[in-house]
């Protein structure tokens, strides 16, 4: 296919495609959900500020249409519909394009990553989601109730805000691994099994995932801070630096994780070896009693005509004594070198 050419690559949803405006200055806010793209045509060029959110990216159409009227790049179309972009910001002079990964955690317990796609331009914040996750409800309670400086400033601040609220969504996701893995230490430590193996993999291979989504992100919040484009104004620019501090605070947190996870696996090992070896010294020492019981047993059970001690009245009880004494000797041997 040519580039430029709209494909959506993903999951298939079966939720229509849902497109929601909020309009707003300092003094007045219009919420509307649109029925088709053309209702979002008036408000391209206005003295407020416009926040066009589509939720759903298996209409290709609607977005085509709604890209084509806003200016965007077919380029810029093509990466919005096609879900496995690296986080990313591009600048095309009149808009920024933005690519950010939302995770969170399915009713499951699995977490997933749905990518959101953000265009800053004038006066105008237009973001795409998959459908699936939606941090961006505490943004909207902002701008319906009128708090903070939101209403009071431009787009560049909404965009801070989205990216702000993704950031901050990680935090949750993180927070659920400590959970986790605080019940973990103590399964390790008194009874490692192999479902507890199974558990430290998944969640190894969890924070692999949460890494690779995360670790780009310094890149886009640093290409914002230090962008030179007119869309993004100065005081905007330290409102990112807190963003990248975020992401840095976030990154830190999944390599602590990681490690704790690789601790705990050396553990689980450890101590898997630690019971293997208690249950190899418990056996060592019961063959190594009947080794010689076995020696005695073996003399006696042989059916030689002239053997004296088989016509001993005693005889029977002298070997049970001395079976007894040599193991009695070896285990006060064993337990005088502290082997039991």
């Amino acid at each position: 296919m040519p580039p430029g050419t709209l494909i959506h690559i993903g999951e298939r949803r079966s939720e229509k495609t849902r497109l929601r405006l909020f309009d707003y200055d300092e003094t007045q806010l219009l919420e509307k959900e649109l029925g088709n793209v053309e209702e979002a045509f008036p408000f391209r060029d206005t003295a407020t500020v416009t926040w066009i959110n589509v939720d759903g990216l298996q209409d290709t159409g609607v977005i085509e249409q709604l890209g084509g009227h806003f200016g965007l790049h077919p380029l810029v179309l093509e990466d919005i519909v096609n879900t496995e972009q690296r986080p990313k910001v591009e600048d095309f002079e009149s808009y920024l394009y933005v690519v950010l990964k939302m995770l969170y955690r399915d009713p499951k317990g699995e977490i997933e990553a749905e990518q959101v796609s953000l265009i800053l331009g004038n006066n105008f914040v237009l973001s795409f989601q998959e459908g699936g996750g939606d941090a961006f409800e505490p943004i909207r309670e902002r701008l319906r109730k009128n708090k903070g400086m939101l209403r009071k400033l431009g787009a560049d601040s909404l965009l801070y805000a989205l990216i702000d609220a993704v950031v901050d969504n990680y935090f949750g996701v993180l927070e659920s691994f400590g959970d986790a893995t605080d019940g973990l230490e103590e399964s390790v430590l008194i009874s490692p099994t192999t479902e507890t193996l199974s558990t430290i993999k998944t969640l190894k291979g969890e924070l692999l995932f949460l890494r690779r989504s995360i670790w780009p992100m310094r890149e886009v919040v640093s290409g914002l801070r230090n962008s030179e484009s007119s869309l993004i104004k100065g005081n905007t620019r330290l409102y990112f630096q807190d963003v990248y501090d975020h992401v840095i605070q976030v990154m830190d947190g999944v390599d602590n994780s990681r490690e704790i996870l690789s601790d705990l696996l050396d553990i689980y090992l450890s101590s898997v070896s630690n019971r293997l070896n208690e249950v190899i010294k418990v056996l060592t020492i019961i063959a190594t009693i009947f080794i010689p019981l076995t020696f005695v047993a073996g003399v006696y059970g042989m059916n030689f005509d002239f053997m004296p001690e088989l016509h001993w009245h005693w005889g029977y009880f002298i070997v049970l004594a001395l079976m007894a004494t040599v193991a009695v000797n070896l285990l006060l041997f064993f337990h005088r070198r502290k082997w039991i």
